[in-house]
């Protein structure tokens, strides 16, 4: 679907992510995570970083606690 144009339906929050719904090209009603398309905008730390930096410090830190959670042979909910 990549460089295909859909014409916005809703922008709705679901299931814990914003999410964007749209008619495919068959005319059923699809969507995806919001994150997955320009109509929202840009994360600063992602336009700042231009490609220098693959993560997020906020994402390496929730990775680092589910690792320690499961070491400590308990699963952490992030």
């Amino acid at each position: 679907m990549f460089g295909r144009e859909y014409e916005l339906v809703v922008y709705r929050h679901n299931w814990g992510e914003d999410r964007v719904y749209f008619h495919n090209g068959e005319g059923t009603l699809c969507s995806l995570p919001a994150t997955w398309t320009d109509a929202i905008t840009p994360d600063p730390f992602v336009t700042i970083a231009a490609g220098r930096c693959h993560f997020r410090w906020q994402d390496l830190l929730q990775l680092a606690e589910m690792i320690a959670g499961m070491e400590s042979g308990k699963e952490s909910h992030v």
